[in-house]
């Protein structure tokens, strides 16, 4: 299956040959090699198209293992220890989290010259949509009450984790331009810490752009987060990190998968999150009618059913999701630009992604979906 052409997901609901090489059955192999718990022969049965990384399914004697590669200016090992003890703590408080495995000398993460791996049991469910684009909404309003229900209990079992933000801006979801009251002042305090960004932002009229387009929901959304507790979160709430018994309405989750994004924000961050990530057909946004209010309303009372949340939270949540995706959506422009030098998708992710979904929420659809979070039942 190795030698098989693999293409990966692009940004508008396409195939695109991958940014990041495939694994290889040879590099894999001396990897897994150095897994006591794992043993040879090994077979790669699945490459997985998400674009920011390489990964794949791999068979082993000692059982399936899904290894993840990447590169160095991305993530290195001080940066995935800290998704991986996040991971680990939701595990031991009972979120069905995919053990990740340790090689011989203990490292839960192996760095070899430019890349960095690490190899995770595989999940035991069913991967009902792992052919699903970003952003496509889930399977119905059953599906979409067992995620928020799901999201509901991790953030449970969140509750006390108290280590410190990430330690990078890279295709995380923080939330520093979501909580300032002055976010066009916060983006600049960061940029000389961020110089593909700078670069990137330098060209165009990012001030009148971002303040033009954002500005209508600032002061609320701020408000609204001064209001909320501390607490990391998954950050890339989407079904296609799910895992499920079955394709059914009755299926249940099975498992919890990919931290990447993980970073310290607050819960209603996640909720927003998944609303927009599940509930909003960008990749149809052309041909307008997006907004699944039965799926949104479908995560809000999952949720609920677990972790109940006053009218003022509801007010909070649509006060906060028209600006969820800033800081994750600049990540994603500094990533485009300064590792897989794309400037296409660069562009993509600050006009479409970062000012697009934005400004939907202006329109009359949008108001639409937030209206129907402040007056939930």
């Amino acid at each position: 299956m190795s030698d098989e052409v693999h293409f990966s997901h692009g940004l508008a609901g396409d195939q695109q040959a991958p940014d990041w090489p495939p694994l290889a059955e040879n590099e894999v192999a001396s990897l897994l090699d150095g897994y006591p718990s794992l043993k040879g022969p090994y077979a790669i049965v699945w490459h997985s198209p998400r674009p920011l990384s390489a990964a794949a399914r791999v068979t082993t004697a000692g059982g399936e293992v899904f290894v993840k590669r990447h590169h160095m200016s991305l993530r290195d090992e001080r940066t995935l220890a800290e998704e991986h003890r996040f991971a680990a703590h939701l595990r031991a408080g009972g979120i069905p989290v995919p053990h990740i495995l340790a090689d011989a000398t203990g490292r839960s993460s192996v760095s070899r010259g430019d890349w960095v791996y690490e190899v995770h049991r595989s999940a035991t469910g069913n991967d009902v949509y792992r052919d699903a684009f970003s952003w496509s909404p889930a399977g119905g309003a059953a599906h979409a009450h067992a995620a928020g229900a799901m999201l509901a209990r991790l953030h449970l079992a969140a509750e006390g984790y108290d280590a410190p933000q990430r330690g990078t801006h890279l295709l995380v979801a923080r939330a520093e331009m979501l909580s300032a009251s002055d976010p066009l002042s916060v983006l600049a305090g960061q940029l000389p810490g961020r110089p593909a960004l700078a670069a990137y932002l330098s060209e165009r009229d990012w001030r009148d752009d971002v303040g033009a387009v954002l500005g209508p929901w600032t002061q609320a959304a701020a408000l609204a987060v001064a209001r909320q507790t501390p607490l990391w979160t998954h950050g890339d709430w989407h079904v296609s990190n799910l895992c499920w018994s079955d394709a059914s309405d009755a299926g249940r989750i099975t498992d919890v998968l990919d931290f990447g994004l993980s970073a310290r924000t607050f819960a209603l961050f996640d909720l927003a999150t998944a609303i927009e990530r599940n509930a909003i057909a960008w990749l149809d946004i052309q041909q307008g009618g997006i907004a699944r209010i039965d799926l949104a309303l479908g995560l809000l009372d999952g949720y609920r059913s677990v972790r109940p949340l006053a009218p003022a939270d509801l007010a909070a949540l649509a006060d906060v999701l028209p600006v969820v995706h800033v800081d994750f959506a600049l990540s994603e422009v500094q990533y485009f630009e300064g590792i897989t030098r794309r400037r296409d998708h660069a562009d993509v992710a600050y006009r479409t992604f970062l000012l697009g979904h934005a400004r939907w929420f202006a329109g009359t659809e949008g108001q639409g979906l937030l209206d129907a979070l402040r007056h939930a039942r």
